[in-house]
């Protein structure tokens, strides 16, 4: 559409108008279509317009990329058309700005600190690769991408995030790689029954549910709130609950998170002062025709007069109709502008004569002249521009324009420079500034967890996680701190900016802070709350808190500081949105914005700019204006769907939006180069930029001495003001009173606050006090300056001092049930407590303290409320508000009782006495009225019988009345004799309670009771004249005759459990009422309980703690006697003559029995038992009597018999005859009740003195008693003594524990091994020389070792582990060796952790299961189960087909079978030794983890069944479950006194090595560590380096000289005694395994090598030893044939861990030396002599250990075979040496080696350790004697 005279057209497009080449932007044929603007709108102009020089699109879109010959020739002409002094080119700056005057530069000679760019710039060295594109061109970030820590997570697109955050829900790749290919989600764990689940998981508090609050984070705790309360006046409820701003009804925008504020609507909605759109939204009556689309369809900007002229760009003309065209066009002599103002005599526009000529005159030209059309047109160069007279020119204050230069800007004449504030430096384009210092990090808080991200690299990391509903934060750099608010937990709290050392700031009086500014000048931190509707400010810890503002707040949100002017910024988005500011110390308040404003959120400080930055959610907008409010603009409008928060740095905005769930970013001068850092986030809230520049040094006015203010000083301007926390008043100008005086009490249910009437703000401070959930009464104590006050939902009174120092938790209460206190009062004169129980309607008494408590009265009470007392008279006052509401008073020791007041009363709360005029006053709720009467109830007379919705708390102070009331939620107050003069002292207080003055004028009173308690034993008090005292007892105790002395205690009582405590009823007095058992411990669940009258002491158990414990009746002496092997013990007996207890276990369905100290614990009765639960015993009989049901609590006393009813919450008791019932009411939670007297005990000990000459249990029977063990271990023949521990017993681990069970015995039941701190305990292995497990610990990362006891528990391996699967002991070289599936290792050591060395870390994926030999499990992407020798080499794979997740693995020594469970095929296998033969043994388990095998069983742990079971190895069959119901089932070893026998070259003086031994299947090696020790380490047994400052070596394993064998090998080894030798003997494999001296790794051994002079003597004795041997062994008088067969050489022994799940020990023989235990053995052969591998067979052998003659009957049996004597001797100690050789099972390889191997005779020589060495231990020590009965044993 074309205008005429050709002039632009404009254009509103629809909202789907695209760009310009879209049809609904697209001009016609003959224009051209400028660039869509920001808002929208398309302009058309004529096609000659293009490329003139002429800025006619205003944006220069329509000379972009034209080239125009009017640059003069002094002038530089750039690629964009623009002109240019010459002498700008190549100097560095783009002042072309398309760099065009940079390009073919010679490159200039960059500094050694500088880092050169490819355009030829230099940037300083530190902004290489910081993110930022420094040089123009990004050549500076052309860097490689860096590496990932081993605890992080790659993304797809190179950044770095936490490992722990891949896979958990959260996306936290900036390309969504981290939560691809994940598992299944699991389901999120139900909350508590005091929480609310949100609806992505989350648990919060119930009481935040409904609360209009968005707690969760995604509105769900606050949808479908049927029943939420009503909404304040001014707000609109949506159907879900939330409340809104009842001005956003029907306002077009949806609220509410269901829409329902848009529901309904009708056009009439809007007021009068609002606009309503044609959407339907009401927008505000002023924004119609202001030039902004306020209803987002520009319907209030239709049809509006040209009230103003639009704004033009600087180098156009603005036409009389409005339009703009470029200066260029002016006075041309055609009708551009369409009405013909651009050629009009006001232009001064000079009529055309046709002879203009540049070259006359310059054409009039001031400075450049141009020919256009064949008309002059005169330009000027480049800095200045065009005046209106067409001919002159002026200087172009290039600074004018905003963002021409990011900070500071000076303008001269054609020309400028742009210039950077300290801290910053120009960029090379010479106008742009970056901050100097770190690179700046993003902080932001996302509702559950504060993080950072880096906004040039999007890399993310966490700084602080588990947080609650963290909303607003602020840092402190120079401190390296980070504060941030969280509005579930209503707290403000910091840590360090390493995310350590959290701690809360400000615990107390916040409801909603969403506010949060930081002052790093002076240290202090404010903060906005519009719950409260206030500013305040404190010390950075927290201390010295002061309310700032208060008055004319509604909702404050953002809040911005300026340190250096001494000026703090708000935003407020209450009903007058507005944006304010005053000086920090809360002067000179001032408006800085309140127009154009509805939701300002984010507000931040450019302070280099010096402007502001704000967000507007409702408007979608982000704003800037001066810190005074002046040039205030919009920066973006568009795109922004909820703003949050804001904050700058150098010329970048960051914003977090909520719709989005985004960072994002843009020019702050422009609004353009928009770009999202971060999205998919959670929910984020605040942000700031974490940089030095951020917070700039600036002066502090308050300096080193605080300003000499005894408490705040806060800045004002550029001087300071001294200033007091709230409520203290101001003694002169620099100090404050120390303590308050006078102050008015109130409780709100959540906290109790005060109002000091020493000040004139009367702002409301909270008392810093810590759980207080419903606080309901108070009252004060001026003479300790204490508070006290009740809480109905903790059932306690608790005191502290009224600063919140000193509090006191449940004085009562925590001691002593409580049911609903909810009236208290202070005798000042006697230091008493006086307090009402609605719930067990009582009226009781105590010392101020909480002791010696007592019941006053307990007689036709009916829910009494409030109470106060009157010392001078000595009479107390209650409200009773039962079915007959009434006054009553009484004396204080609950004389002379009467009903004052009866008539007209309804619901009668709050009490008060004016002690003046004997009066009592009183409120009552249902009458609507406040009355007072005389102490007597005459004279009764209505106050206020008007406007009193609901009054609840009442006092007295002055001449003044003040109340409380529930309804108008405020605090008022009267004069106390009229009623009149009524004001408001506090409004908008929800839950308001009680109310009292706190001051320090109470009148004194004389009575007895001062001195010496009036004569007392225990309670002194107050009574009416003319007595004035009386003495009382504390609770179930009777006073004595003399009326002022008490007994000592109860004489008989009922004792009951209660959950959480245990309590006795006396039964010495005419009431019932229970008394707590002060045990200093908290209970979870108690049920049981039991009495020990002969000590004292009570017997309970706890099913939640899992635990039985005793203590004293009077609390103290607290233990535990049980804590490991219980689940749910719901009855206990105590046999007191016995001197035993009993109980049951629901859980395990067992019955046990032990020492009254928990000691000689045993199972009774395990079977045939359905959840035994109650349990009495009959001593006399010997019987014990169990109730298998859940019936009732009953307990028979000597009159009568006693129940509880658990759902009716009572005690009953009944004579036994007559069936007369009293009771007990509300015993909540009651589970089981017992009797006790101080009567002696009857009955009669039948175990006598002696324990019945049992050695450990002895149990009553009917007809005497037996003597039993405690669990697992046999009782001797005799009858009377016990084993010390079980022979041989199963071993397992269940993450937090280690048990065993005893397999000597037929119950199987599972006993704790006591080892100290287990946290999650993987795998297991037991050395039987010392008698220690040893196990790893995953979740410490750490390798332990302990005594079986419990004792002497030490960390082996304590660094350098990640995930230890695999454990196994090396008891003969004492060694130790794991597996690392972290690191992919194999490792061994000392068993003390010395010497560590990875033996085998290559070609590994996740191995777990390990044995001394082999490496055995590897479930990794590829199953497998190996082999292979002690130090790694010659590594063998025995299966690798047909495998998932091979975890367990154990050997068959009989049968020469090797067994493993696959957790993922679900089945147990086996195989021969060279993995052939293989079968599944079990083909459906369920998730075996570990398995060990003993006699004719397999045993396997089992994840998903939780249980330990077991199968018979032949057949598959007889499958049992031993253990059940274990949570954490891990390793399982058998421990056996078989098990870990023989020896091997390494078990003597470990083989002459300085360090490691390994033997291997034909020698041994020698092996130095990873890391030195500072020991020298030789790889040659017994050559030690010289060292003059060594007399030892190691301790533990010292090499000596004179006991090494002469002679390591047989004869064909070879000799060698150099290290040279051994080095030129190095293989190419050794090489390769690490077995070459040169590489300081082991040597094999050779015999002799590196012996010396001093062997030779030790040889000679060795020698002489062996000749005694021999000489004594001929005394056996047995013959033994020795044949030699060449098939045989294959020897299998014990392997050297008894950890059966992960082993296979085949080593070859080994020519051992004459000093090494033997192994005999017989070979045997047909008649032909043809030895071949199918005939070899190992018939029998052991080592000749001792002298008993019963082992060497047992080889009679053994055929003697032809042959000779072998000439030399082979032994080796072992348990297990029958084993068959077949083709099946050997290789020809192997049987060859083995026929060339030279046998010898066995030797006597036993220098292995036996049994006898691992000493006797209380649990699992014993000493055994060999009894080899059986092939397999022997």
């Amino acid at each position: 559409i074309e205008r005429q005279g050709g002039a632009p057209s404009l254009y509103q497009p629809s909202l789907t108008a695209g760009l310009a080449s879209s049809p609904e932007c697209a001009c016609g044929r003959s224009h051209f279509t400028c660039a869509v603007s920001a808002l929208g709108e398309c302009t058309c102009i004529p096609a000659q317009w293009q490329c003139d020089g002429d800025n006619d699109c205003g944006d220069h879109s329509d000379e972009d990329g034209c080239m125009l010959p009017t640059c003069s020739p002094l002038d530089f002409h750039c690629d964009n058309g623009k002109c240019i002094r010459r002498s700008w080119v190549c100097d560095g700056d783009n002042d072309c700005e398309d760099d065009s005057d940079e390009q073919d530069c010679p490159p200039r000679e960059c500094e050694e600190d500088e880092f050169p760019c490819q355009n030829g710039y230099c940037i300083r060295s530190l902004w290489h690769c910081d993110g930022d594109n420094d040089c123009g061109d990004n050549s500076d970030e052309q860097c490689d991408m860096r590496k990932c820590s081993d605890k992080e997570f790659r993304c797809s697109d190179g950044s770095c995030i936490a490992e722990h955050w891949y896979c958990d829900g959260d996306t936290d790749c900036k390309d969504g790689s981290d939560e691809e290919s994940c598992p299944s989600a699991v389901p999120a764990p139900p909350c508590n029954l005091e929480e609310f689940q949100c609806a992505y998981g989350r648990c919060i508090l119930d009481i935040y549910h409904c609360d209009g609050d968005d707690d969760c984070g995604d509105w769900s705790d606050e949808s479908d709130c049927s029943s939420h309360q009503p909404c304040r006046s001014g707000e609109f409820m949506c159907d879900s609950g939330l409340c809104i701003n009842a001005g956003w009804r029907c306002d077009g925008d949806a609220d509410c998170d269901d829409q329902s504020d848009e529901r309904n609507c009708t056009t009439s909605m809007c007021t009068a002062e609002q606009f309503r759109c044609r959407s339907g939204r009401c927008v505000r009556l002023s924004w119609r025709c202001d030039g902004e689309d306020d209803c987002a369809d520009n319907s209030d900007e239709e049809n509006c007069e040209n009230t103003g002229s639009p704004q033009c760009a600087s180098d156009q003309f603005l036409c009389w109709n409005g339009r703009c065209i470029g200066q260029r066009k002016l006075c041309n002599g055609v009708n551009d502008c369409g009405d013909n103002s651009d050629e009009s005599p006001q232009q001064n526009c000079r009529p055309r004569t046709g002879e203009e000529n540049c070259n006359v005159n310059n054409g009039g030209c001031a400075q450049k002249c141009q020919m256009v059309r064949g008309a002059v047109q005169c330009t000027c160069h480049t800095g200045y521009r065009l005046t209106e007279d067409g001919r002159t020119c002026q200087d172009v204050n290039e600074c004018a324009e905003e963002g021409y230069c990011s900070q500071g800007c000076t303008n001269s004449e054609g020309t400028f420079q742009c210039w950077c504030e300290t801290g910053y430096e120009l960029r090379p384009d010479r106008r742009s500034c970056k901050a100097l210092g770190p690179e700046p990090v993003l902080l932001f808080a996302n509702r559950i967890d504060i993080r950072q991200v880096l906004p040039h690299r999007s890399e993310y990391t966490l700084l602080l996680n588990n947080l609650e509903n963290a909303i607003a934060l602020d840092f402190h750099h120079r401190r390296e701190l980070v504060f941030w608010s969280d509005v579930t937990l209503d707290r403000i709290l910091r840590a360090n900016l390493n995310g350590s050392n959290v701690e809360e700031v400000v615990s107390t009086g916040l409801e909603s802070p969403g506010g949060l500014a930081v002052d790093w000048v002076h240290d202090k931190l404010y903060w906005t709350d519009s719950g409260t509707s206030r500013i305040e400010v404190a010390n950075l810890d927290g201390a010295h808190r002061k309310v700032l503002l208060w008055q004319n707040l509604e909702k404050p949100r953002a809040i911005a500081l300026h340190p250096m002017e001494g000026t703090i910024y708000w935003t407020d988005w209450g009903n007058t949105p507005r944006i304010e500011a005053s000086s920090m110390d809360g002067s000179g308040r001032r408006i800085i914005a309140d127009t154009h404003l509805f939701w300002p959120n984010g507000l931040t400080i450019d302070y280099a700019g010096r402007r502001m930055y704000w967000v507007d959610a409702k408007h979608h907008v982000i704003e800037r204006a001066n810190l005074d409010g002046s040039h205030r603009k919009a920066v973006i409008s568009q795109g922004l769907p909820h703003p949050f928060a804001i904050t700058v740095f150098e010329d970048s905005l960051y914003w977090t939006d909520w719709h989005t769930k985004s960072i994002n970013s843009a020019n702050k001068f422009t609004g353009k180069n928009q770009e999202i850092i971060r999205n998919k986030l959670h929910f984020p809230m605040d942000i700031h930029t974490l940089h030095p520049q951020r917070q700039p040094a600036g002066k502090n006015r308050c300096g080193d001495n605080n300003g000499g203010c005894t408490h705040l000083c806060l800045p004002s301007g550029q001087n300071y003001t001294c200033a007091c926390p709230t409520g203290f008043r101001k003694i002169n100008s620099h100090a404050c009173a120390q303590s308050l005086d006078k102050f008015l009490l109130f409780a709100r249910r959540m906290d109790i606050r005060r109002i000091s009437f020493d000040t004139e703000d009367l702002s409301d401070d909270v008392i810093p006090l810590a759980d207080v959930r419903s606080a309901v009464a108070l009252d004060w104590d001026s003479r300790d300056d204490h508070v006290y006050w009740t809480d109905v939902s903790t059932d306690t009174i608790s005191r502290a001092k009224w600063d919140g120092t000193g509090q006191e938790v449940g004085i009562v209460g925590d001691t002593a049930f409580l049911e609903s206190p909810a009236g208290l009062a202070i005798d000042w004169v006697t230091n008493k407590l006086y307090w009402t129980d609605a719930g067990t309607d009582r009226i009781e008494v105590a010392n101020t303290d909480g002791s010696m408590r007592t019941v006053l009265i307990w007689e036709n009470l009916d829910r009494p409320r409030d109470i106060v007392v009157e010392p001078m008279g000595g009479y107390m006052y209650w409200t009773d508000w039962g079915a007959s509401p009434k006054i009553e008073r009484a004396g204080m020791d609950a004389s002379e009782r009467q009903v004052i007041i009866s008539s007209n009363l309804t619901w009668p709360n709050g009490l008060a006495i004016d002690y003046g005029s004997q009066r009592l006053y009183w409120a009552d709720a249902g009458m609507k009225t406040i009355e007072f009467a005389g102490l007597d109830g005459s004279k009764r007379k209505v106050l206020i019988g008007s406007q009193l919705p609901h009054p609840f708390g009442l006092t007295l102070y002055g001449e003044r009345i003040y109340w409380t009331d529930w309804q108008t939620k405020s605090i008022q107050s009267a004069d106390r004799l009229t009623g009149l003069d009524r004001e408001t002292l506090q409004e908008n207080l929800e839950n308001l309670m009680d109310i009292h003055v706190f001051h320090r004028r109470r009148p004194p009173v004389s009575t007895p009771c001062v001195v010496e308690n009036g004569g007392c034993s225990h309670l002194c008090l107050r009574s009416p004249n003319p007595s004035g005292f009386s003495c009382t007892c504390p609770t179930g105790i009777n006073l004595l005759p003399d009326g002022k002395t008490c007994s000592p205690g109860m004489n008989s009582f009922l004792i009951f459990a209660r959950r959480i405590d245990v309590r006795m009823v006396s039964l010495d007095i005419p009431y019932f009422a229970d008394v707590v058992v002060p045990i200093n411990i908290t209970m979870k669940n108690t049920i049981a309980i039991g009495v020990d009258p002969q000590e004292g002491k009570v017997y309970w158990s706890d099913s939640t703690l899992h635990r039985i414990s005793r203590a004293n009746l009077d609390g103290s002496q607290h233990e535990d006697i049980i804590t490991t092997g219980l689940q749910t013990t719901d009855g206990l007996a105590v046999d007191a003559i016995g001197r035993k207890v009993y109980w049951t276990d629901t859980g395990t369905n067992r019955i046990e029995v032990g020492n009254l100290d928990g000691s000689m614990r045993k199972v009774l009765v395990w079977q045939n038992l359905d959840s035994p639960r109650a349990i009495v015993l009959y001593h006399e009989m010997g019987n014990v009597i169990l109730v298998r049901s859940n019936l009732p609590g009953l307990w028979v006393r000597a009159s009568g018999f006693l129940s509880f009813n658990i759902r009716q919450r009572y005690i009953q008791s009944s004579e036994l005859l007559y069936n007369k019932k009293t009771q007990q009411p509300r015993a909540p939670g009651g589970t089981t009740v017992d009797t006790s007297s101080t009567s002696p005990l009857t009955g009669f000990n039948k175990c006598g003195s002696r324990n019945g000459g049992c050695s450990h249990l002895c149990l009553p029977r009917p007809s005497g008693f037996s003597c039993a063990c405690p669990t697992g271990i046999q009782l001797k023949g005799d009858g009377k003594t016990c084993d010390p521990s079980p022979e041989t017993y199963l071993l397992f681990s269940s993450r937090g524990s280690i048990r065993r069970i005893s397999l000597d015995t037929s119950d199987h039941t599972d006993v704790h091994v006591p080892v100290p701190e287990l946290n999650n305990v993987i795998s297991l292995d037991y050395d039987s020389v010392d008698g220690k497990v040893y196990y790893t610990d995953v979740f410490l990362d750490v390798i332990r070792r302990a005594d079986l006891n419990g004792s002497n528990m030490e960390t082996v391996i304590g660094r350098g582990l990640k995930t230890t699967d695999g454990l196994a002991v090396d008891w003969v070289a004492r060694n130790l060796y794991w597996t690392d599936t972290g690191r992919n290792t194999i490792e061994a050591s000392r068993l003390d952790g010395s010497c560590r060395k990875v033996l085998i870390n290559n070609s590994l994926d996740e191995p777990r299961a390990i044995a001394v030999f082999p490496r055995k499990g590897d479930p990794g992407e590829k199953g497998l189960i190996e082999r292979a020798n002690l130090d790694g080499s010659e590594r063998k794979v025995l299966i690798n087909t047909d495998l998932g997740w091979p975890n367990g693995l154990t050997l068959d020594y009989d049968t020469r079978r090797i067994y493993w469970v696959d957790a993922h095929l679900d089945r147990i296998e086996s195989a021969d030794l060279n993995g052939k033969l293989r079968q599944v043994l079990v083909s459906h388990v369920s998730h075996p983890f570990a398995l060990t095998q003993q006699d004719r069983w397999i045993y396997w742990t089992d994840w998903q069944t939780k249980s330990i079971q077991r199968v018979d190895k032949y057949s598959g069959r007889n499958k049992e479950t031993v253990l059940a119901n274990v949570e954490g089932l891990m390793d399982i070893i058998v421990v056996s006194p078989q098990r870990q026998t023989g020896t091997n070259a390494c078990g003597v003086n470990n083989g002459g090595c300085t360090h490691l031994c390994f033997a291997r299947a034909l020698d041994f090696v020698c092996a130095c560590p990873d890391e030195p020790d500072g020991r020298p380490c030789f790889l040659v047994p017994g050559l030690v380096p010289p060292d003059p400052r060594a007399t030892s070596m190691n301790e533990n394993n010292p090499v000596l000289p004179n006991t090494l064998p002469t002679t390591l090998r047989s004869s064909t080894t070879r000799t060698r005694t150099s290290l040279e030798e051994v080095e030129g003997r190095c293989s190419e494999r050794d090489a390769r395994l690490g077995l070459c001296a040169h590489s300081n790794e082991a040597v094999p051994a050779a015999p002799g090598e590196g012996l010396h002079i001093s062997y030779a003597i030790g040889g000679l004795l060795s020698i002489l030893l062996i000749l005694v041997v021999i000489a004594a062994l001929m005394l056996y008088r047995h013959k033994k044939s020795k044949f030699t067969d060449p098939g045989m050489g294959n020897l299998t022994y014990s392997n050297p861990s008894y950890r059966t799940s992960t082993q296979e020990v085949k080593i070859e023989a080994i020519p051992k030396p004459a000093m090494y235990n033997q192994l005999c053995y017989k070979k045997e052969g047909g008649p032909d002599h043809n030895y071949t591998k199918e005939k070899i067979k190992i018939v029998e052998g052991i080592c000749l250990l001792s002298g008993d003659d019963a082992e060497w009957d047992d080889l009679k049996q053994l055929r003697s075979s032809r042959g000779g004597l072998l000439r030399d001797h082979v032994c080796m100690k072992t348990d297990t040496v029958s084993i068959q050789a077949s083709s099946g099972s050997l290789d020809d390889t192997e049987t060859e080696q083995l026929l060339q191997e030279e046998q010898s005779e066995c030797s006597s020589v036993h220098t292995a350790a036996t049994p006898e060495r691992r000493g006797s231990l209380s649990d699992t020590g014993w000493k055994h004697e060999r009894k080899l009965s059986s092939e397999s044993q022997v």
